[in-house]
């Protein structure tokens, strides 16, 4: 089962206060119904990243590229399907019965 999603800012305010001495891990976790392992992955990327923390990721140069050829390859698939029906539908509509 996925557990609940929490935006961004929710992640950030939360660590916030436990980096400032605001409020202990465990007040957090009870104010919030937060697992304490889910805290500690986020106080991880917190420290990891800063404010820049629970935003995408920028993929390296390599990383990036290969995305992008994954995405043009699924996007050409479609293209060929579509291609592949519609053609069939055309062969359909020259057929004898529904001459054009």
């Amino acid at each position: 089962m996925r557990g609940r999603t929490h935006s961004r800012e929710f992640k950030l305010e939360v660590v916030r206060q436990i980096a400032t001495g605001q409020k202990r891990p465990a007040q957090v976790c009870r104010e919030h119904q937060l697992a304490e392992s889910l805290l500690l992955r986020w106080r991880k990327e917190y420290e990891e990243r800063g404010e820049e923390a629970f935003s995408p990721k920028q993929l390296s140069g390599t990383d990036a590229l290969e995305a992008r050829i994954a995405d043009l390859e699924q996007f050409a698939g479609r293209l060929a399907l579509e291609n592949q029906v519609l053609k069939k539908a055309l062969g359909r509509a020259r057929s004898p019965r529904g001459t054009l």
